[in-house]
């Protein structure tokens, strides 16, 4: 029997920023993804656990070099997709089996991965889906509990919390004020930086599964909102 259809907790999905992975002091991040890796292996233990790896600062250079060389949009996000598939061998390698050490590269393959194995961890997939948006197809797929969207802040906010220090959380959405907020902020252009993947805002809505969004270096908050607990945040349902 599957992930998805033995009796049991449903799968949980989770989708680390790039910028929570691979942070602006280098010094931090070997501490955290090893204690990252201990959380995911834990949790995965109990709950069938996906986990997708953005490219975050490192993909955004390169991304930039290769506009600046003239490569298609399509080239960039395959330039895109390679680091964060480095991202997720580095996460993957750190968690340990049963953990597949090469990530998956389709969400089907991932679905299939995690019938025998918790958690799975894979990177991009495909030009023109984000990580975030290859999370929430894999969450659809997995008929998943909760998709889990760990970033550099601790939620939703108004404006920019880190060049706005007065700016306000929001702790609770529905989903079409969320979409509106997504479509507005997201573009079409390989490498950007928005609140959610808009395709992958719309897959969660038509599939009705819940979206969290936490501060991805907060281990202690990201285990609750792992284990659908109380958490710090914003809530998208």
């Amino acid at each position: 029997m599957g992930a998805t259809d033995q009796p049991g907790p449903r799968p949980v999905v989770l989708s680390v920023g790039g910028s929570v992975i691979l942070s602006a002091d280098s010094a931090s991040d070997a501490p955290y993804l090893t204690e990252l890796a201990d959380v995911l292996r834990e949790f995965g233990r109990t709950t069938p656990l996906a986990v997708t790896t953005g490219g975050g600062r490192i993909a955004r250079e390169y991304i930039r070099l290769g506009r600046l060389l003239g490569l298609t949009e399509v080239e960039l996000d395959e330039v895109g997709i390679a680091v964060t598939r480095i991202h997720a061998r580095l996460l993957a390698a750190r968690i340990g089996p049963p953990t597949p050490l090469t990530p998956a590269v389709t969400t089907e393959q991932a679905a299939h991965e995690l019938h025998r194995a918790s958690p799975v961890v894979l990177g991009g997939t495909e030009p023109g889906h984000t990580t975030d948006g290859v999370a929430a197809m894999l969450a659809v797929r997995l008929r998943a509990a909760r998709l889990v969207n760990a970033t550099s802040v601790a939620g939703l906010y108004d404006h920019d919390p880190r060049t706005h220090p007065d700016a306000q959380r929001r702790e609770r959405l529905g989903w079409e004020e969320f979409r509106a907020i997504v479509h507005e902020s997201a573009g079409e252009h390989a490498g950007q930086e928005f609140v959610f993947d808009r395709f992958g805002a719309d897959q969660l809505r038509r599939a009705g599964i819940p979206l969290a969004i936490v501060d991805g270096r907060d281990l202690p908050n990201l285990r609750k909102a792992l284990a659908g607990k109380p958490f710090l945040g914003t809530s998208v349902e």
